[in-house]
């Protein structure tokens, strides 16, 4: 009795696989990096629909080839004006499912190889902004009387000391923090889920603490930081309150009212002040989770002690720093975070 020859999966097949197991259980990405992905790929299939008078779910492999996607990312810069950060983006996307399927259809890898050659497009990247340390001082201000006052003076020492991503800072449940003096941190949940312990200044653990003293509705699963109802704050809600305090800053610092300051601005300079403090890039690259530049699909978890050791390099904010002029290597560095 002969075997039956197993075909090659579908083009429809491969992308709900792709969608539905692959990014979802097997790199387990974010929700919102799965809906980046997701919004590319319809706007791929749409333009390839239209150009090819294909159904996407009649669509084969062998359609995606180089011209189509050249095509694509011109109709994205051209019609939609997308800019080549955006553009490349959304060839990323394109990139990770034609690796995928490679891995899927063995067949057509040739016809994958010619797709992935189309090249990513050079384009001049803007100056990250950081902030000096009287500056960020000055951002975080002192503790008011009033419940914000004093959520915002936590959040935003939380995310000075950690350099925390702004998803990972507001995600932070009340039992996420370990506040004894021997061994304090905070535990981050990172891209990809995954996580990561930072150690803790001891200002940070005394605001922490009264904080939790002053809320002991706050059980271990809840946020430990929420807005007025609760829950978990959003992007949003850090955004416009970080607006509010470097608008009060810019009183004693104008040059902030030049500065586009964000969430993440925060985090290139608990980066830039670590480097100043000559804490290695390797243990700051670490410190912060990110994927190594030599093995970019791990992350390499630092132990905490080595992370305290560089903790007690870079000054609390209540101690003076010297001056400090950074290596262009330096400037190199923070452009990849």
């Amino acid at each position: 009795m002969s075997k039956r020859i197993k075909l090659p999966p579908s083009f429809p097949a491969l992308v709900q696989a792709y969608f539905g197991e692959y990014l979802t259980q097997q790199r387990a990405l974010s929700p919102q990096t799965i809906a980046a992905y997701r919004d590319g790929f319809v706007l791929f299939l749409k333009f390839a629909e239209e150009r090819l008078g294909k159904a996407p779910a009649a669509m084969a492999l062998a359609d995606v080839t180089p011209e189509l996607i050249m095509a694509f990312l011109d109709h994205l810069e051209r019609q939609r004006h997308n800019s080549a950060r955006s553009r490349n983006a959304r060839l990323a996307a394109l990139r990770s499912f034609l690796k995928f399927a490679g891995h899927r259809d063995v067949a057509s890898l040739q016809v994958i190889e010619r797709a992935l050659g189309v090249p990513v497009k050079r384009y001049e990247r803007p100056m990250f902004g950081y902030l000096t340390r009287d500056e960020m001082l000055a951002v975080i201000g002192e503790p008011g009387d009033s419940w914000l006052s004093q959520r915002d003076y936590a959040l935003f020492l939380l995310m000075y000391n950690t350099g925390a991503r702004v998803s990972e800072v507001i995600g932070v449940k009340a039992g996420d923090v370990v506040l004894d003096a021997s061994a304090a941190c905070v535990h981050l949940h990172g891209k990809g889920r995954k996580q990561r312990s930072v150690p803790l200044w001891h200002t940070t653990v005394k605001t922490l603490r009264a904080w939790l003293r002053a809320n002991p509705e706050l059980t271990a699963a809840a946020p430990l930081l929420p807005n007025r109802d609760g829950k978990a704050m959003t992007r949003s809600n850090v955004a416009k309150r970080l607006l509010l305090a470097v608008r009060t800053a810019t009183v004693q610092y104008p040059r902030l009212s030049q500065q586009r300051v964000s969430p993440h601005t925060i985090r290139h300079t608990t980066a830039m002040h670590l480097l100043q403090a000559g804490v290695d890039i390797s243990v700051i690259a670490l410190w912060l989770g990110h994927e190594s530049p030599v093995t970019t699909h791990h992350y390499v978890e630092a132990n905490l002690a080595m992370k305290e050791r560089a903790l007690a390099r870079l000054n609390e904010p209540d101690a003076k720093i010297q001056r400090y002029r950074a290596p262009d290597s330096l400037i190199d560095f923070l452009r990849t975070l």
